[in-house]
């Protein structure tokens, strides 16, 4: 398998984490939807990353579909979706918030880094931020209510979602979402990015 897009994209990285907690072996080629998109288009026509080249040469694009393709040749025994009601209740909901937080992070990034300044439109951006802020609350008080894991064989997809978002935002928008307001996922992010999975997977 290939796994196509830039580390760079929490929605490539979470694929590239579960990928390996998976212990399903892959290649990563490393092409971007900006610089290099008519490379990418050659592979992908609607030039979407991630996109997962399955051993069959066909294409998948979606972080959670590919996570969904995944969890099926890692057989019964996979841990990126509980199958308990319970559970896959919480890792949808985390999952959920986790990624409507990279999303509303990519939009104001978007907002902030492509648009011209004479064009940029601050009732969306403080939209966008307010939706991003809630985001982030939510979850602060889901891991608060309920800690997730601390070792790398424990993750599920939902786990390595939060991580990852987390750490993407504090990136993108430092300052923007305080660490200290947020605190269980401050310290589960820290945690995680110091586990060897995540150190191997880096966000370029």
């Amino acid at each position: 398998m290939k796994l196509i897009g830039m580390l760079d994209s929490p929605y490539v990285r979470r694929v590239a984490i579960c990928l390996k907690l998976l212990k399903l072996e892959f290649e990563h080629q490393p092409i971007s939807v900006f610089s290099t998109y008519d490379e990418f288009a050659k592979i992908n026509p609607v030039v979407k990353a991630p996109t997962l080249i399955a051993d069959n040469g066909q294409t998948v694009m979606d972080s959670t579909v590919i996570l969904q393709y995944l969890a099926t040749l890692a057989g019964p025994q996979q841990r990126l979706f509980p199958t308990h009601p319970d559970g896959a209740l919480r890792a949808a909901r985390l999952t959920g918030l986790a990624l409507a937080a990279c999303e509303k992070t990519v939009q104001i990034v978007y907002e902030r880094n492509l648009r011209p300044a004479e064009k940029q439109h601050e009732p969306w951006v403080e939209r966008v931020s307010a939706q991003l802020f809630a985001a982030y609350a939510e979850l602060e008080r889901e891991v608060a209510a309920a800690a997730l894991p601390l070792e790398a064989n424990q993750f599920d997809a939902a786990d390595v979602t939060v991580a990852v978002a987390w750490h993407f935002t504090q990136m993108m928008l430092p300052g923007t979402v305080g660490k200290t307001a947020h605190p269980h996922l401050q310290a589960f992010s820290a945690l995680a990015e110091d586990l060897p999975v995540f150190l191997s997977t880096p966000a370029q």
